[in-house]
């Protein structure tokens, strides 16, 4: 499914697609991935080091919500969880963005809050975005584990993940709603052993 086909597509149409999407996904097998996500997560948190998520545009939004379900609670009452978002605090992001550019932004602030032993969890469809590119760099750099959410191939942020979990998919609407899948299964499954 592209653009033009999406907006000819009826409802029914739309929904079977999707759900053909979290088939070819099922059947790609993400399940070793996944595990070993936790696991990374889990050792970090454990160790109260934190958990850092990027995106841009829907994807922040994603890791926003991310972020929010291991502060606060997904599921299960425990005890809160070190989960930021990056980009989430306005003032930093118009500062460094203003004064030395949008495409560092994240990488400033695994800079910031990351700790070797802690996780970056990246979010891109493409798996190009420049900021988050960099950002998994910089985490490389100070030894934190990269876990990415993509779509089709990784793009070129899939040789800087350590885990990648990778929607069989190129259309961004699509591969956004598999990665809700993906996350929410993920949170889950953390939340689960943390609890």
């Amino acid at each position: 499914m592209d653009s033009r086909d999406a907006a000819q597509a009826s409802l029914a149409d739309y929904i079977t697609e999707s759900q053909a999407v979290l088939t070819r996904m099922r059947d790609a097998d993400l399940s070793a991935q996944m595990d070993r996500a936790v696991d990374a997560i889990v050792a970090a948190l454990r160790d109260r080091k934190p958990l850092l998520v990027c995106g841009n545009g829907g994807s922040m939004a994603d890791a926003l919500h991310i972020a929010g379900e291991l502060t606060a609670r997904f599921l299960l009452d425990r005890g809160g969880l070190p989960a930021m978002a990056l980009g989430s605090n306005p003032s930093t992001v118009t500062a460094w963005s203003n004064d030395v550019g949008y495409a560092s932004q994240f990488a400033r602030e695994v800079e910031a809050f990351g700790t070797p032993g802690g996780v970056l969890l990246a979010l891109s469809t493409s798996g190009n975005s420049a900021n988050v590119i960099a950002a998994l760099e910089a985490a490389r750099r100070l030894g934190l584990t990269t876990i990415g959410l993509t779509g089709e191939g990784g793009g070129r942020m899939a040789p800087l993940c350590d885990i990648l979990l990778a929607v069989p998919c190129r259309f961004t609407p699509l591969i956004q709603q598999a990665h809700q899948a993906l996350y929410h299964y993920l949170c889950l499954r953390v939340e689960a052993k943390m609890a």
